[in-house]
């Protein structure tokens, strides 16, 4: 499997994301969870995925993994794009409240993360979980490191 990375000395991280989405080729963890990137800006990035049987947990509900990967990706790739040609992050910390259960029977839900604060060695961001009629499912904020790559 071509595995899709966005490391380049020569694109700064908005030019990477805008690159990955143009490619239509996905990174595992959307491949193996069955969500798509859908949209980024500076500061921005959205996810969308419709939870089904396989993120299911022995409860009987989608398992709380599927809203958090969702919701680190949008902060990640929201701070990624704020990012020069030469940078990288990694997320120190995830924090995720869970407002309502999901079923196979939720509607696609949308992954919106945006940038709150970025510096030279670390960046917070946030991102909600919702619907297309604005229910909101799961909320997170994400502290993350910046450095050099």
């Amino acid at each position: 499997m071509d595995t899709p990375t966005l490391v380049s000395n020569e694109l700064d991280g908005l030019a990477q994301l805008r690159q990955l989405m143009a490619s239509g080729k996905k990174p595992g963890i959307l491949v193996s969870l069955g969500f798509d990137f859908v949209e980024c800006d500076v500061g921005k990035a959205v996810f969308a995925g419709k939870p089904g049987d396989h993120a299911y947990n022995p409860i009987g509900t989608i398992h709380g993994g599927y809203a958090a990967t969702l919701l680190d990706s949008a902060c990640g790739c929201a701070v990624h794009s704020c990012l020069s040609a030469t940078q990288a992050y990694t997320t120190l910390e995830l924090k995720v409240a869970y407002h309502k259960a999901m079923t196979r029977d939720t509607r696609v839900v949308r992954a919106e993360g945006r940038v709150l604060s970025i510096g030279r060695r670390a960046a917070f961001a946030e991102a909600r979980l919702v619907d297309d009629g604005g229910k909101l499912y799961a909320s997170a904020t994400s502290t993350l490191m910046v450095f050099e790559r």
